[in-house]
């Protein structure tokens, strides 16, 4: 299974408590982890707070994520192509995570990407309660914690989400402040997506369109991530240990990093690269593999 999990980043007893009500009143404000920063917390509140043992780093110093693939050349170059494709397969096989670069998608876009999501968040409260739901059949999804009321502990994040294939939402449902960027880098996203099974199709020694026939490229969904500055780092977590309900995930990390993969039971660093986007095999392409 591929596990990765977000670190919170800082900014420069056991008495009964109503946890229910608490996260009630969280949610009820609309206004997310952004909110609680804005208001000036100078501590985590309890809803937030992990186990010792979910927080703590547990860092292999030592062992670094070493897996850059360059796709510099493959269209034009067998031999270039050959080499890239099993570089594919021994990260999918030993990490289920490699990072790419020479993908296609310009610099400037990535960067705008992380742009437009901090436009959104950076917002007044009361222009992005228009979209604060729980409802998930809605086309653009903002909220704080998908599973706040279900998880032990609540994340240190707040986050936006929006299916972009195959019926994405029409343009003026999107938010202005991050509209264009979305569509654009929605439709790169598929472009290098394709591109990406493609390749894993061949690292499999299957036809090359195996797993597009298959349906692996028919959905998009684009989550925006936001992760505010948190004043006890070490008391929560921006995102916990999980895999992805995904066929792939194509992850785009900013500057401040934080991203760990689980890799022969130690949590790896993933560095920052603002040319790279992170590769991620999901549930959904293991089970599909399994059924070979």
């Amino acid at each position: 299974m591929v596990v990765e999990r977000k670190k919170s980043i800082q900014d420069g007893g056991e008495e009964y408590y109503d946890r229910k009500s608490e996260l009630i009143a969280f949610d009820e404000t609309k206004a997310g982890v952004k909110g609680l920063v804005d208001a000036g917390v100078t501590t985590v509140p309890r809803i937030f707070i992990h186990p010792p043992e979910k927080t703590s780093a547990n860092n292999n110093k030592q062992l670094n994520f070493p897996v850059l693939i360059d796709l510099d050349g493959i269209e034009q170059d067998s031999i270039r192509r050959k080499q890239v494709v099993e570089s594919i397969r021994d990260a999918a096989g030993s990490w289920g995570f490699f990072q790419v670069v020479n993908h296609g998608v310009a610099t400037k876009i990535l960067q705008e990407m992380i742009n437009g999501t901090r436009r959104f968040f950076k917002q007044d409260v009361e222009v992005k309660k228009q979209w604060y739901t729980r409802d998930n059949t809605r086309k653009v999804v903002h909220n704080s914690n998908f599973d706040l009321y279900h998880s032990p502990a609540a994340n240190w994040r707040d986050t936006i989400y929006c299916p972009m294939a195959p019926n994405p939402p029409k343009p003026q449902e999107l938010p202005e402040v991050c509209r264009d960027i979305m569509i654009e880098y929605s439709e790169q996203l598929m472009k290098l997506g394709c591109k990406l099974l493609i390749l894993l199709s061949e690292s499999l020694g299957l036809n090359p369109n195996h797993l597009l026939d298959i349906g692996c490229a028919e959905g998009l969904n684009l989550l925006c991530h936001y992760y505010p500055a948190c004043p006890q780092p070490e008391l929560t977590m921006g995102t916990t240990k999980h895999s992805d309900n995904s066929f792939i995930t194509i992850l785009l990390q900013d500057a401040l990093g934080g991203l760990q993969v689980l890799h022969d039971d130690q949590w790896v660093d993933v560095p920052p690269n603002p040319d790279a986007l992170v590769v991620n095999i999901g549930d959904f392409l293991q089970a599909s593999l399994q059924a070979l």
